[in-house]
């Protein structure tokens, strides 16, 4: 069964029809999931660029290591532990902030949308 099973049929000027394809282009989305997007508070962001993974690759990757590193220094306990893990921690944060400020749609304010209406959306 669809979970989305109410149609609305909406009409734009050909200028907003322009921007929401735009938009919707840029975020790697559908207009539909766009237009979703915005009705639930959150403003898609453009798709990172082919750069962005290939960073985020190599934070992971890094990540796996100085988990490899961790694990067998604790069974050695040949380093500091501690010191480790607290870099590894570090490094988790930053993909996560990464991710959160680059892919993940951001949060709209209460009235931001309907103030940046005219500039930004459409």
């Amino acid at each position: 069964m669809r979970k989305r099973n109410v149609h609305i049929q909406l009409w734009l000027s050909k200028k907003e029809a322009a921007a929401l394809e735009r938009h919707a282009r840029a975020a790697g989305i559908t207009q539909s999931a766009y237009l979703r997007h915005l009705i639930t508070g959150f403003e898609p962001r453009p798709a990172p660029t082919p750069d962005y993974y290939a960073f985020m690759r190599n934070l992971y990757s890094l990540g796996n290591n100085l988990n490899q590193i961790a694990q067998k220094a604790h069974m050695l306990g040949a380093i500091d532990a501690q010191r480790y893990d607290k870099y590894a921690r570090l490094a988790e944060e930053a993909i996560v902030k990464i991710t959160k400020e680059i892919v993940e749609p951001r949060k709209i304010e209460k009235g931001e949308l309907y103030e940046q209406s005219d500039s930004r959306v459409m």
